[in-house]
């Protein structure tokens, strides 16, 4: 691939600012909420924060949108839900027709916890 390893001087946080930039974001939003207790809950948080870091999370560089752009959503779609994301630490927020709730199979009691909240 061509690629080899740059070292850079230990605590020179400033050697390599993209990479910190990111480990700390991980670390404020993330896992600084949350306790860890082995490689694979990590993991599987790390993965859950960056699903929601590229598919939720808005920008300022992007204007206030995601990585993955959203279409508007108008209000005749129905009421706001918050959707849970990263185990409920962060949350999503769209619109929905009532009794319509993506992801739930009540025949087998299981269902994502969805707040609507009320039109304004």
């Amino acid at each position: 691939m061509g690629m080899e390893q740059v070292l850079c001087a230990p605590h020179s946080p400033w050697h390599r600012a993209y990479i910190e930039r990111v480990i700390g974001t991980i670390r404020r939003e993330c896992l600084d909420h949350v306790i860890i207790f082995n490689e694979a809950a990590l993991y599987r948080q790390v993965t859950s924060f960056a699903a929601y870091y590229h598919g939720s999370r808005t920008h300022l560089s992007l204007a206030k949108d995601s990585p993955e752009p959203r279409a508007v959503q108008p209000p005749e779609l129905g009421r706001i839900v918050a959707i849970p994301q990263v185990g409920g630490l962060h949350h999503r927020y769209e619109r929905r027709a009532a009794g319509k709730r993506r992801g739930c199979d009540r025949s087998r009691g299981k269902c994502a916890p969805i707040r609507a909240f009320p039109r304004s």
